[in-house]
Formats: structure tokens, C-alpha cells, sequence
């Protein structure tokens, strides 16, 4: 299996998504903006299906696209403040009643359906490229404003009072978003994308470890989550994303089935 280039190419982009997706979910997780997630996540399927109208690579117009979405919705939450999720409603109308617009207009120069499902053979050497790049500047990013970040993502309004600010990191993180969707949309496809993104730390948050703990352990789990997702759909024949959307939730229910015996038998050993 490990002699095909195809495979080996869907493992590199798979390790990089592993380590990038929960990187960003955590963020996301904490500031109870994971619906923002799955929303940008449906916004890429019009910046693949653009990018494919233009003869142009389908990964860049992902991030584009998903970008300008992103840069939308921080846009909106001044004049919807207290209505968080009508802003993504009007972003994902816009989005998929784009995608859907040019799918069925029979422009299209290419079959959208592998970005939808996720798929190991389409993984290209210029893929790669585009994912180390985006890859290594999200997570300099990240490094970068870690601090601001984890501020904000405690409290925001305390961050705008301490000189932190907000608005542009805001702005920032929706392009780190949409760099962390771009770089997975060919594994594990637009439909279950926002997995990766919050059920490897919603399953480290199990632990009830620190921030830092958290997020090395939301890594760990997320390589768990697709490396098993990638192989075993391989053999069993099945598109790669939704199989490691159901390991990603068999994981998490293990963790919590562990967690609850472990306070019976607390319980027990109290009494």
C-alpha cells in the first residue's frame, strides 16, 4: 500500500492536517465558534467549484473563497452582535447557493464530487506544495499570536480593555481558518471537514488537562483520528472522510466511556 504515490502523497497531506486542524479547533472550541467552522467548511465547496470554472488549482480558490467568507462574518458580528448564528446562515446561503449555482450550470471543468467526500487519489504533488506553504505560515502565525489569541479566547472583551487587538487578530484567525480548511478538503472532503476541526478537542477536553496539554493532546488524538481513518478506508474501499469523521466519534465516545468507569471506580474505592 505504502508503494503507491498517491498514498504517500494523502499521508504527507495527512500529517500536516493532523497537526494544523486542532490547532485552530482549539481556538474555535473555546470561543463556542465551532459552528463557524463547519460553516467555512461548506463556504469552500464554492471556492473549489470557482477555482475549477477558471482552470484555476481548486485548493487556492478553497482558501480564497473561504477566506473572504471568513473576513465576512468578523464583517457581520458588528451589525448581528447578539445573533451569531443568522450571520452564518447568510454566509453559508451565499456560499453553497454559489457552488450549487455553478455545479449545475455545467461549467464546471472537473468533477467536484472528490472534495465533497475526500479522496486519496487526488492528492497531487502541487497539492502538497500549497499545504506545506499555507501549513508552515498558519502555524507561525499561531506561534506568533499565541498569547493574543488564548487571551481573546477566554475573554474578548477583557483582551480589548488590555490593549489586545482583537478586531485584526479576529480577522487574521478567520484566514488561519480558512488555511486549515483549504489544506483538508482534499482527505477528508468538504462534508465532514468540521470534524477534524472540533472532535479531536472536544475528546482531549475529556482529559481535563490545561490549555497547552489540551491542544498537544487534541494533535495526538487528531493523528489517531485520520492516520486510522486513512488506512482502514483504503482497504475497506470507502471515501476517506467520512470514515474518519466515525473514528473520530468512536474515539471520542471510547474516551468517555473510560472516563466514566474510571469515576465508578472512584466512586467505589471512596466508599
Amino acid at each position: 500500500m505504502l508503494n503507491y504515490s498517491f498514498m504517500q502523497n494523502a499521508i504527507f497531506v495527512s500529517v500536516f492536517i493532523s497537526i494544523l486542524c486542532p490547532c485552530i479547533g482549539i481556538f474555535l472550541v473555546l470561543r463556542r465558534y465551532s459552528m463557524i467552522g463547519d460553516t467555512l467548511s461548506h463556504a469552500s465547496l464554492a471556492g473549489i467549484t470557482l477555482g475549477l470554472m477558471s482552470n484555476q488549482n481548486p485548493i487556492l480558490g478553497a482558501f480564497i473563497f473561504t477566506s473572504l467568507c471568513g473576513a465576512l462574518i468578523e464583517f457581520l458580528r458588528s451589525y448581528f452582535k447578539k445573533y451569531t448564528d443568522l450571520i452564518l446562515t447568510i454566509v453559508l446561503s451565499l456560499s453553497v447557493g454559489t457552488a450549487i449555482t455553478i455545479i449545475s450550470s455545467g461549467k464546471l471543468h472537473a468533477n467536484a464530487d472528490s472534495f465533497m467526500f475526500g479522496s486519496i487519489l487526488t492528492v497531487t504533488r502541487f497539492d502538497m506544495i500549497m499545504v506545506l506553504i499555507l501549513s508552515a505560515v498558519s502555524v507561525l502565525t499561531l506561534i506568533l499570536l499565541y498569547h493574543q489569541m488564548v487571551y481573546i479566547a477566554y475573554d474578548e472583551e477583557a483582551a480589548k480593555v488590555a490593549g489586545v487587538k482583537v478586531r485584526l487578530i479576529n480577522y487574521v484567525f478567520s484566514i488561519l481558518v480558512a488555511s486549515a480548511i483549504s489544506v483538508s478538503i482534499r482527505i477528508v472532503g468538504v462534508l465532514v471537514l468540521s470534524s477534524m476541526i472540533a472532535l479531536p478537542v472536544a475528546t482531549a477536553l475529556q482529559l481535563g488537562k490545561g490549555f497547552k496539554h489540551t491542544l498537544i493532546f487534541s494533535i495526538v488524538f487528531s493523528i489517531i483520528d485520520i492516520m486510522l481513518g486513512l488506512f482502514i478506508s483504503y482497504y475497506l474501499n470507502v471515501a476517506p472522510g467520512g470514515f474518519t469523521a466515525l473514528i473520530s466519534v468512536f474515539v471520542l465516545v471510547l474516551i468517555l466511556i473510560i472516563k466514566k468507569i474510571q469515576s465508578s471506580i472512584s466512586v467505589v474505592r471512596g466508599k
